[in-house]
Order: C-alpha cells, then structure tokens, then sequence
C-alpha cells in the first residue's frame, strides 16, 4: 500500500522529445517512476488519455526513501534504507544507487554498485551541474556530500573542512540556482506533554566544489515554531518557498 514514504517523481519527463509548440505536448514521452518498498516501478504517461502504462520495475537493496536526476536526465541517484521512518527502528542497510534512464524508452537500468551510507538518508540531490550528491540524513542530523564520477556513479565522500551543524531532524538538502550556497532544512521536533519543542532552523551553507563551509543559522524565535520542511526555488525570480510543519503554510523568501 502506499504511504507518505512512497517515492512518486517525474524525474524523466520530457526525456525523449523536445518542447515543441503546446499542441504537441501531449504527444511527448513522459516517464514516471513511483515505488512501494524497495520497488521502483517505470511507467509510461499517456498524458492525452490521463493514463500509467506499467512497464519493468527494479528492486533497491532496500526501502526507497528518494530520489534525484542528474541534471542531463540520463541517470537517476536512488537513496535507501532499512530503518524505519523518523525516529524508529535502526536499519543496517543505507544506501545510494545509480540508475541510467534509456532515453528512448525511459526505462531504468543499474549503472555501478551502490555505494554505502553510515545511516538512513532521508533526502538527496545533486548540486546544479550534478558534480556531487548531497544526502540529509535526519537520526542523527547531518548532511554529507559524495562526488559523482565521470562515468557518473556515485563516488567517495567529500572532506569537510570542519564540523557542521546540522540542527535537529534535517530533512531535505538543496544548493540555490547559481550552486554558491548549501540550504539544509532541518525541521525540529514538536513538544509534547512531557517534552520541549525542538527548534528547527534553515542551515544555509556557502557552497563550492562539494565543500560547506560559513554556516549561518535562520531560524525565527530560535527556531520555536518555526518547522521548516521543505524549500524550493522560483524558476525567474530571487525566491525561496518554504513549507512550515507547525504552521501549515508557505513561506516566500526574497
């Protein structure tokens, strides 16, 4: 059954066909690529009938947690895990796994050995060439970052040149459209009777060459209520949204 762990991305639209006048979009290929578990499944769009087309489906070495294309659209990084969500059952089995997407068919095919993870990445993406993956991991809170080689798998481990702050519970990473800072959303924790908030904060980095260095710290009232969740860009304009878990709103940046 899906969940709201289930991956559900349209990572390879448009990977087959370029943008051509509005009345002949719906005749591009569009792929779509959801999970149950540790299976990703391909299917195709029919976008004029609003139908999925199931088509080959490949297994992870465990649970999909996310994904994220490489800027050329021809391979898709996979993030799993064998723990549970939040704050629950430790798993043993964290993991990156590259794919390559067949530009005619969409279809996903294993390109490389995944490479290991210390713990279960909750969020990854590439930086905006898609040099280097960065994972959020969110028990315990980091956020670390691993080359993409030149035959575009996943590689080793970025060095950082000191210790970082990644608050409490980070749950997504992602560099701004120039790839000159590093956001790492880290949403805290809701109190309860018998617990404080967790403050939850935006960790903006200074970026370059999968290297964090300069951390400053956003977070209003000290993070109290705060709850950051998620952020994304304006395609145009110098914006930043971000969606708050204590508020249920969204939240421009300029």
């Amino acid at each position: 059954m899906f969940n709201r762990r289930t991956f559900l991305s349209l990572a390879a639209a448009g990977i087959t066909a370029p943008r051509l006048a509005s009345a002949q979009q719906a005749s591009r290929k569009v792929a779509l690529y959801a999970n149950v578990g540790a299976d990703l499944t391909h299917y195709d769009v029919d976008v004029a009938s609003a139908e999925l087309i199931k088509r080959e489906t490949v297994t992870l070495p465990a649970g999909v947690q996310y994904a994220w294309p490489h800027a050329s659209r021809r391979y898709l990084y996979v993030a799993s895990s064998s723990s549970a969500s939040g704050y629950g059952r430790a798993g043993t089995e964290h993991h990156v796994t590259a794919f390559s997407i067949d530009p005619a068919t969409g279809a996903l095919s294993p390109h490389g050995a995944p490479i290991r993870l210390p713990t279960r990445p909750i969020h990854i993406s590439t930086d905006i060439p898609s040099e280097n993956i960065l994972v959020a991991f969110n028990n315990p809170s980091a956020v670390r970052v691993y080359r993409i080689k030149q035959d575009f798998t996943p590689g080793e481990e970025v060095t950082q040149p000191g210790p970082i702050d990644a608050g409490i519970f980070a749950h997504q990473v992602r560099t701004t459209p120039d790839n000159r800072l590093a956001i790492l959303v880290t949403r805290g924790n809701e109190g309860t009777p018998t617990k404080a908030e967790d403050p939850g904060a935006l960790k903006v980095f200074n970026y370059k060459d999968g290297v964090l260095t300069n951390e400053v710290s956003i977070a209003p009232n000290g993070g109290k209520e705060f709850g950051p969740r998620h952020l994304d860009f304006h395609p145009t304009k110098p914006w930043m949204y971000v969606s708050m878990r204590r508020r249920t709103r969204c939240t421009c940046i300029g």
